[in-house]
């Protein structure tokens, strides 16, 4: 992989969570590029397995581990896994997070005369619950174990993944956009009660990126783009959708204690210019 910039992370130990996705399989190769040792975190160990031989085939150091970020007990021992493998975590990814169907409408605008629509009315509580655990509850389980080990140690970090709903909440998204708000929020807040001990708390939000997460709303089954599609390049100055290497350099930035030292809290948009967008 060809980094946006010089960079190192020689001697540095990054466990990225949500590893084996499309996104963060991508940063977890970007930090391996930069001599970082990585563990590849993820509930799917198979896929996990997939992109840490990647980064091994390419000359990188890199390790995959199972982990449920739900469940703490799950989260400990993995933490003591990645601990055994390569030592004390300098950097921490929270990169797990998702939706779920159950907790999005159909309709963008209410109209009580149209049948047959998943309304807000309809939405299933247990969806609502489960997007709101993946996003927010397991980004704050899985740091209250893994900053242990940043504790009294100088040079460490902890990169949220928020989204520009975070910002600016989605039609038909309800629940993934209030949890991603919780993200950004909870972002923040470490940042100020870590900040006497050394350790930056930062976020990217990315905006639109072509991903499997968000495919079936993005195109149609015959490969073109949906009315949400044309929507969303409508309103995103720079008229594309993201790439996924485009996170990256923010990611280096963000996580690099010589580039970033005086930087914590902030929740970074990476998003072609659609936040900066009135629509006129």
């Amino acid at each position: 992989m060809k980094l946006p910039f010089d960079i190192s992370f020689e001697g540095k130990v990054v466990a990225v969570t949500g590893a084996a996705g499309v996104i963060c399989s991508e940063l977890s190769k970007a930090f391996a590029t930069a001599k970082a040792k990585v563990a590849i975190l993820d509930l799917d160990l198979q896929k996990a397995t997939i992109v840490a031989n990647e980064i091994k085939k390419e000359g990188g150091i890199a390790e995959a581990f199972q982990i449920n970020c739900l469940k703490k007990e799950e989260i400990v021992a993995c933490h003591k896994a990645v601990n055994e493998t390569f030592g004390k975590v300098d950097i921490l990814v929270n990169g797990a997070g998702g939706n779920n169907p159950k907790a999005s409408t159909d309709d963008e605008f209410f109209d009580p005369t149209k049948e047959g629509l998943k309304t807000f009315f309809d939405l299933d509580p247990n969806g609502i619950e489960f997007v709101f655990n993946l996003n927010f509850l397991a980004t704050l389980l899985v740091t209250q174990e893994f900053a242990k080990d940043m504790v009294g140690r100088k040079g460490c970090s902890i990169l949220n993944i928020s989204s520009m709903n975070a910002f600016t909440p989605l039609t038909k998204i309800p629940a993934y956009s209030g949890a991603k708000a919780s993200v950004s929020n909870f972002t923040q807040w470490l940042a100020v009660y870590f900040s006497k001990i050394g350790i930056r708390v930062n976020a990217i939000a990315p905006g639109f990126f072509s991903t499997t997460q968000n495919k079936t709303l993005l195109w149609n089954k015959d490969g073109t783009p949906t009315a949400r599609t044309h929507k969303i390049l409508n309103n995103t100055p720079m008229d594309r959708f993201g790439e996924v290497n485009e996170l990256v350099g923010a990611t280096l930035f963000l996580s690099s204690e010589e580039a970033a030292s005086f930087i914590t809290g902030v929740v970074l948009p990476i998003d072609g210019g659609f936040s900066s967008y009135s629509g006129v």
